[in-house]
């Protein structure tokens, strides 16, 4: 294993080095939290793909495939429509906006009636997805070095902390363009075919397996739909990937570069469900799917090999908390904090958009991210059913925002009103679906979804229009007539 573990260790080391320089590029608050809005579709395509392909997508992908075969790979393939949905029919008017968080999106359309309330719902979505990742940091550092489960999500959550807190969004761009490339070649060069052949090739697959482990709705219906609400709209809302949106220096990169990572996504639900149904060949009796990416890559990869797959996984985990962790921050700060403290008054003037604060703007951004990272990395350790707590965030944050965030982009005569009694109707009634069906049941989120939209619609009805004003600013701005002045293109 040393020259695998050479291979881990020289990858971490690389990623504190891209901290370190990405350091010295975050020098304004544009700069350090969208990178400056300067990405272009090479880096933008392969930062956005690294985002929302993580631990769950790959080594959760991997063993969705060992048990369903290859309709597993939905629940990745949800994701990447997601993506594609949101590239193609809304990141141009998002790039557009040039704001920094989704609450200052709602701020910006409804008149500053209902951001704070989803700034704390963006808020716990983010911690929670930031900890769900950080948490499989112990099952990928119990493969590489045998070590406890608090001591690996300390390792793995400091790197990612360190590099982040250094340098914002710049870091994490370059950080993540590293990560992108080394799954590429761990899971799709690499780890992909050599299972396939191991467990005998695709003819000896369909011999060894039941019929339904190549059934494309082998995983049943209500699974695939319930994927759809959660993951599908969930990319068409989440602060983590709206502020990778942000980063693209203009709207046509927004809108390609997202389509392009999209259709990698697609083809990544693809692998993982195929490498899961020929470990599912290979050992088919593991006593967790979750162990089949670690077990195929342990028992059968050569040396060199094994530790760039295990840093692809790595890779995958890290792209993914180190986005919701700036996510988390930025929301922390800009949403709370500063409304707290009364510096922001987030109407449709310029929130989110000025440079020119009294204050120390990439210091306060860079103090919330060390903050919010030693939460996340403490929660992380004290919590047990992570597939709950990211439950619970996912329904709060589709329920909850789902129906205000696309009626403000789709539905002129949605208001303030309506939209602040669909965050609340929605998270209220998902809460306590959640406590009568169960927190893993499918039914809060299709009820809480129907009571947002009921109460968006009849309120905003019901309500005086938004402010002609506040309409007409929004329009300016989603035109792209009112925003900041563009900075030089360098990357």
């Amino acid at each position: 294993m040393a020259v695998d573990y050479t291979v881990i260790v020289l990858y971490l080391a690389g990623m504190l080095a891209m901290g370190w320089w990405g350091m010295r590029r975050a020098r304004s608050k544009a700069e350090f939290l969208v990178a400056g809005r300067r990405l272009g579709p090479w880096m933008y395509s392969g930062t956005m793909a690294a985002i929302v392909l993580g631990g769950a997508s790959t080594i959760g992908g991997v063993g969705l495939g060992y048990t369903h075969g290859l309709s597993g790979a939905w629940m990745v393939f949800t994701i990447g429509l997601g993506l594609l949905a949101l590239s193609v029919f809304f990141s141009a008017r998002i790039a557009r906006l040039r704001v920094y968080t989704v609450s200052e999106m709602l701020d910006l359309r409804y008149g500053g009636r209902a951001g704070v309330l989803s700034g704390v719902v963006m808020w716990g979505y983010t911690l929670m997805l930031a900890v769900t990742s950080t948490i499989a940091y112990a099952t990928i550092f119990d493969v590489l070095f045998d070590v406890h489960r608090t001591l690996a999500i300390v390792i793995g959550g400091s790197i990612v902390v360190a590099y982040s807190t250094l340098g914002g969004m710049w870091s994490i761009t370059l950080t993540d363009m590293v990560q992108f490339v080394v799954k590429t070649i761990g899971v799709l060069l690499l780890l992909l075919p050599i299972a396939v052949v191991k467990a005998g090739g695709f003819g000896a697959m369909r011999d060894e397996l039941p019929g339904d482990y190549f059934e494309p709705l082998g995983i049943g219906g209500e699974t695939i739909v319930t994927y759809v609400l959660i993951y599908t709209f969930g990319m068409l809302i989440g602060q983590d990937i709206w502020q990778r949106v942000f980063t693209a220096r203009s709207d046509r990169v927004a809108r390609w570069g997202g389509t392009v990572a999209g259709t990698y996504c697609l083809v990544y639900a693809l692998a993982g469900a195929v490498i899961g149904t020929a470990a599912k060949v290979m050992y088919p009796n593991l006593p967790s799917a979750d162990s089949a990416f670690a077990t195929i890559v342990k028992d059968e990869l050569p040396v060199g090999v094994r530790g760039l797959v295990l840093a692809a996984a790595l890779a995958a985990v890290m792209s993914t908390s180190s986005g919701a962790l700036i996510a988390c921050a930025t929301v922390a700060n800009n949403d709370i904090w500063a409304r707290l403290r009364g510096a922001t008054a987030g109407a449709a003037g310029a929130s989110g958009t000025s440079e020119a604060d009294p204050h120390d703007e990439v210091r306060g951004n860079r103090a919330f991210i060390l903050v919010m990272g030693v939460a996340v990395i403490g929660v992380s350790i004290a919590i047990d059913d992570v597939v709950q707590a990211l439950t619970v965030a996912y329904n709060l944050l589709v329920a909850g925002l789902l129906v205000p965030i696309l009626g403000g982009l789709l539905w002129r005569r949605g208001t303030g009103t309506g939209a602040l009694a669909a965050v609340v109707a929605g998270g209220a009634s998902v809460i306590g679906l959640m406590g009568h069906y169960g927190i893993l049941a499918t039914e809060p989120i299709y009820y809480g979804l129907l009571a947002s939209l009921v109460v968006y619609v009849v309120g905003s009805l019901v309500t005086r229009p938004t402010d002609p004003v506040t309409l007409a600013a929004w329009r300016e701005r989603v035109a792209g007539r009112e925003a900041e002045a563009e900075v030089p293109v360098t990357a």
